[in-house]
């Protein structure tokens, strides 16, 4: 794995997610007249910074995370009538969840660069291996061959072939396939292999893949349908570990960037496919109710709302900042561990 690729694509990855998070509360924030003195990306000491209108943008050196800084967001008096708490509390909820909206947004627009422009990577329907004595080697199919159809349903991709095996275990089907352009006809019978507990030939794919596009319309359906499976998927599983039903499996910085690697190495495609659940991770992680995150803010907001009245700006900076130190503890042991996987 080449590092200095690494360090490219992890901090294109964490600045993308960064920079559309923090635009969705900056928009969210200047569409209802709050006062935005600050847009950053990144932490800790200014790179770049320029001030533009009433909002110093600024570009830090330590990509862990960024903020959107608003005027009278922090309890402070705001008497120009565009601080935070001066705006009614849908508007204010609006602003908090906007970052994770437009974390979900991203995955969409990402994985409709995947499948309308760039590609979904597709094995090919040519065989690559023949395993000996079974029902592919005995029906004389040889390594080179593509399978054009199975019982006259054409085979578009290795995927497609592999599903549609196993709608027949124990059932006689035609294989159609080509080789080196000359069709043959060979009749096999699927056998169920009881220790993978599929239905298999005897056949193995090659390394050699095509790359499908879908319309326009078409990849930004695909796109949502992924983002929503993707959703449902991660809030399963923390549910899951919550309860207990599924050990705790929780990756920190360290081994979000090895992953990131292992997915640049293999090509753009799998970076922006990797960089769009990342970002419904980073959408859905914002949105818990955990002190010192979006989710915590919209639950302040909400008993605002039942009380008819603000709650105690020092008690809740003072919850938040618990929260705060205890994510940061969290970070750490999390990399900790990440560390230890990595190098031990």
């Amino acid at each position: 794995m080449n590092k200095l690729t690494t360090f490219w694509s992890a901090i294109f990855v964490f600045g993308l997610l960064i920079f559309v998070h923090e635009l969705g509360h900056f928009l969210a924030a200047k569409r209802v007249g709050i006062k935005v003195e600050e847009f950053s990306i990144f932490m800790g000491p200014k790179l770049i910074n320029k001030k533009v209108g009433e909002t110093l943008y600024t570009l830090r050196l330590l990509p862990i995370g960024g903020y959107c800084k608003m005027a009278g967001m922090d309890g402070e008096e705001d008497t120009s009538g565009k601080g935070f708490n001066s705006k009614s509390v849908p508007q204010r909820m609006v602003v908090i969840a906007a970052g994770s909206v437009m974390n979900f947004l991203l995955a969409i627009v990402l994985f409709t660069l995947i499948y309308g422009f760039i590609g979904i990577p597709q094995h090919t329907t040519e065989i690559g291996n023949i395993v000996p004595d079974k029902p592919a080697a005995e029906a004389g199919l040889l390594k080179g061959d593509e399978i054009i159809a199975i019982n006259d349903e054409k085979m578009e991709n290795w995927s497609e072939l592999v599903g549609t095996i196993q709608q027949y275990p124990g059932e006689e089907v035609k294989v159609t396939a080509d080789r080196g352009g000359q069709t043959l006809e060979v009749f096999l019978t699927p056998e169920m292999d009881e220790s993978q507990g599929m239905v298999l030939i005897g056949i193995e794919r090659t390394e050699e893949v095509s790359r499908e596009t879908q319309g326009l319309f078409s990849a930004i359906g695909a796109a949502t349908s992924q983002t929503v499976q993707f959703t449902v998927l991660i809030v399963v599983s923390l549910g899951q570990m919550i309860t207990g039903q599924m050990a705790p499996d929780v990756v920190g910085p360290v081994g979000i960037v090895e992953v990131i690697g292992q997915s640049a190495s293999f090509g753009i495609p799998y970076l922006l496919n990797l960089a769009a659940i990342i970002s419904i991770n980073l959408g859905l992680l914002n949105l818990l109710p955990i002190p010192a995150l979006d989710g915590s803010r919209l639950i302040f907001l909400a008993i605002e709302g039942i009380r008819r009245k603000p709650l105690d700006p020092a008690k809740e900076n003072f919850v938040h900042l618990i929260g705060f130190a205890m994510l940061i503890l969290l970070m750490i042991l999390v990399t900790y561990q990440d560390v230890l996987r990595i190098f031990c």
